[in-house]
């Protein structure tokens, strides 16, 4: 199954000072050696937002050109302001984007990767499946 990567994961494996690879890390790299990482344009957006050296976000960008968006339709939009609605009657808050992050991987049948627990919340609620880190034996 494809996986569609929320920003807190990009943020984690493309800006963290440490040079420690967590398991996140680990998982994002084997995803993107097979191969089944996807991106939207509003995730790109948050990635790039905030850079204050103009060289870092070059680079970044350049990193991200590897990706290419995958197209946004009416139908995800709506579909996102339909899950903002439902979860907001059972007293869950999202942003927008992370309501578009679901809709657009429910309409395509995509795992959604975050680091980020609301999402443990939608799930209970969308038709959403998010990817699990998978986590690997180490013999000492």
């Amino acid at each position: 199954m494809r996986v569609l990567v929320d920003t807190s994961v990009w943020s984690e494996a493309l800006r963290r000072r440490s040079k420690a690879e967590t398991d996140v890390i680990r998982e994002f790299r084997n995803l993107i050696y097979e191969h089944r990482v996807d991106i939207i344009g509003p995730i790109r957006q948050e990635i790039l937002s905030g850079l204050r050296e103009n060289t870092q976000f070059e680079k970044l960008e350049k990193h991200l050109a590897a990706f290419p968006d995958l197209i946004l339709e009416t139908a995800d939009h709506v579909m996102a302001a339909q899950f903002f609605n439902t979860c907001r009657s059972v007293g869950i808050q999202g942003s927008n984007t992370d309501f578009l992050l679901c809709a657009v991987a429910a309409r395509r049948q995509l795992a959604i990767y975050t680091t980020d627990g609301d999402f443990l919340q939608f799930a209970k609620h969308l038709p959403i499946v998010l990817h699990e880190t998978r986590h690997v034996d180490r013999k000492s």
